[in-house]
Order: C-alpha cells, then structure tokens, then sequence
C-alpha cells in the first residue's frame, strides 16, 4: 500500500469536501473547515495538479498493484469531479456580480462608463490562471512600505501602492485587513486588488491599525480616520488626488470601512483631529462582518449609522461563508438601501467562502473587475 499516496489523495478529499460542503454544526469543525477548504474552493487548479502528479508518480514507481492502491486512484478521481464542480460554482460569479451592479447602478450602467462584462476571460487571463494561479503582483507597480500614520508604532503604519510612472491626480482606495479585530496584517488581502488599481493609474493604501486586547472599539476606527486624514495630507506626493477616497476592508476591516464611511467627520471618532476632513467617495465591504462590535451594543453596528447621505457601497459575501454568514451582509444592505439615496450594489458570490479575496482566483478576479466598474460609476456620476 503506498501510504504517501494515500495520505496526499485523503487530504485533498478532506479539503475538497470542506470547500464542497462547509461545515456548521460547531466553530472548531467550521475553523477546520475553512482552512482545509479555503485554498481549494479559490484555486481548485492547484488540487488538481497535485493529485495528478502524485498519482502518475505512484504509476510510474510501480505502487499501483494492491486493491488499496486503486482504491486510491478511484479516490483521486472523485475528488478531481469534486474540484470540477467547485471550478464551476467559482465561474458563477461573473453572471452573478454583472446582475448585481445592473440592479445597483441601472442597466445603462456598462455603456455609460465605457466598461466590459466583469468576469470575462480571455487567453491571457486563462493562461494565468491555468500557469501561474497564486500570481498575484502586477508590473510597474511600486510598494512604499511601512509609512507610519499616527502614534501606536507598528500597528500605525502603512503601504502605498501607485504606478512606477507616478501619475498625479490618482483616485485613492484604502483597504483594511481582516483578522476579528485581534488579528491579521496589511499586505496579505485584496493583493490582486490593490496591485490591478495601482497599475491602472490609482493610489492604494494598505494600512495595519491597533488590535485586541489592547485596543477596543472605536480605537480601530479612529485608527482608520487617521490613515484617510494621512492620505488628505500626503497622497499628493504619491500621486493621488485627495477628493478623491474609496475605502474598502475584508471581514473585520470591511466593518472599519462601512463605520468610517458612515460618520465622516464625526468628532466622536476623531480625538485630537477633529477637523480633519474624513469624508469619503464610495466604500467597498468584502465578506464583511457588520453587525455589533464584539457582542456590544447595538449602535457599534455600521447597520446603527446608516443615512440618507451616505457615499455609494459595494457589498460582496460569499454565499457559503462558515465564519461570516451571508445573512449578516444581506441584512446591512438592505437596512442602506432604505435609508441611502446612492446606489447600493449586493452581490453574494455562488460557491464563496470566506477570505476569497486571499487568491487571485477568477472568482476574486470578477470582483475585482466589479470594483473596478463600480468605482467607474461613480467616479462620472459623484
């Protein structure tokens, strides 16, 4: 019996099956869950490539003689029609996020901004995906990193993102990591989005803020009040036009970005800044967490603050999320869309788990295509 065979078929069977079916029923099953699958349901390329290179390796080493041996093989082949399958759920977002932003911006919406359909795929995307699917850098992009913000030392500083050429009068996007509000760090998330701006001409910033235990609510927020105060005051030197910000953030940070786009200028949330301008264009809430701060109360909520005025959101979940359920975005949008008189584009992706945007899957890839035209939108009409 080739056990190293077994051993690598079972587990991408176990991550197959948590990417196919997440798991619920309790939070450890779930976190296991999450991470076994997360790679698989984004990349499912990847799981294929290895099951087909151990088992010809097992072929060509002679270890396919016993019944347990090809019971392996048969397993490989079962979960290479498993990741089949969640190929296909992936190649459902474009469909999904074009219906989406028709709803959201009007159906005139492509014409008007001169946009293609999202989630198109041409050869040299099909090639990246097929060659290179963890590629995530784009050329003639610079990072500046490690500029600090404010006064909490490591957790005050931030990346900036802009095009070798440097243009000026760049549109601005800042993103916000994940990580519960207790962890995670800049320049892991929404790579492919920050690096795909920032080579068409924008400037994007990456900022880490403070976390638990040290740090509580609002002090996140207030945090993410400086880094667009910052980006008022310096963007310009990078090349950014600074009436010009979208802020976006992933689970915990897209709670930041739907708070902060929903209080600008209040001093509550600006001690010791208070006439800092922290307006801003749009927001971007990828599998964002937007219920209350940490089991509080419920005015730590984004959902608390909505208004009639507030700038234009794009709220992307998956579907099956196991750590965020899809419920809490439904919910937010359609509290916004009540009160807003800006567009509110709610899209919730076929097969997408939580973190889609840690990959440049296509799935990741369309949305990253939906930012863009959202951000087109509302850049001709604000």
């Amino acid at each position: 019996m080739p056990v190293g065979y077994l051993l690598s078929v079972a587990v991408v069977a176990l991550g197959t099956l948590f990417a196919l079916v997440p798991p619920r029923r309790s939070r450890a099953l779930s976190a296991l869950g999450f991470r076994l699958g997360l790679l698989l349901n984004e990349v499912p390329v990847i799981g294929c490539y290895w099951l087909i290179g151990w088992t010809l390796l097992a072929f060509a080493q002679g270890n396919i003689a016993t019944p347990g041996a090809w019971a392996a093989v048969g397993l490989a082949a079962l979960t290479v029609v498993g990741l089949v399958v969640v190929a296909r759920r992936g190649s459902q977002a474009g469909p999904v996020v074009e219906r989406a932003l028709a709803e959201g911006l009007g159906q005139g919406r492509r014409a008007a901004v001169g946009a293609g359909p999202v989630g198109r795929v041409d050869g040299r995307r099909l090639a990246r995906f097929l060659l290179v699917p963890l590629l995530r850098r784009r050329h003639g992009v610079v990072r500046v990193a490690n500029l600090s913000y404010g006064d909490a030392g490591r957790r005050n500083l931030l990346d900036v993102y802009h095009h070798r050429s440097r243009p000026a009068g760049g549109p601005v996007l800042i993103h916000l990591h994940g990580g519960r509000f207790r962890g995670g760090r800049k320049n892991t998330q929404s790579l492919s989005l920050l690096h795909r701006l920032a080579a068409r001409g924008w400037v994007c910033v990456s900022a880490d803020y403070r976390l638990q235990p040290a740090a509580r609510h609002p002090d996140h927020l207030v945090d993410l009040k400086k880094v667009i105060a910052w980006v008022r005051e310096h963007g310009p030197e990078y090349g950014a036009d600074p009436a010009v910000v979208f802020v976006a953030g992933s689970s915990a940070g897209g709670h930041l970005a739907a708070f902060a786009a929903l209080t600008p200028n209040d001093p509550a949330f600006q001690p010791g800044f208070e006439d800092a301008d922290t307006s801003v264009t749009a927001a971007v809430c990828l599998n964002a967490y937007l219920g209350p701060y940490d089991g509080q109360g419920a005015d730590t909520s984004p959902a608390a603050h909505v208004r009639s005025d507030a700038p234009p959101f794009l709220i992307v979940h998956g579907d099956r999320d196991s750590v965020v359920p899809a419920a809490g975005a439904r919910h937010f949008a359609a509290t916004l869309r009540a009160v807003s008189t800006s567009p509110v584009v709610h899209a919730e992706l076929p097969g997408g788990q939580h973190a889609f945007d840690l990959f440049p899957s296509y799935r990741f890839e369309t949305v990253v295509d939906a930012v863009e035209s959202f951000a087109a939108w509302v850049l001709k009409n604000r």
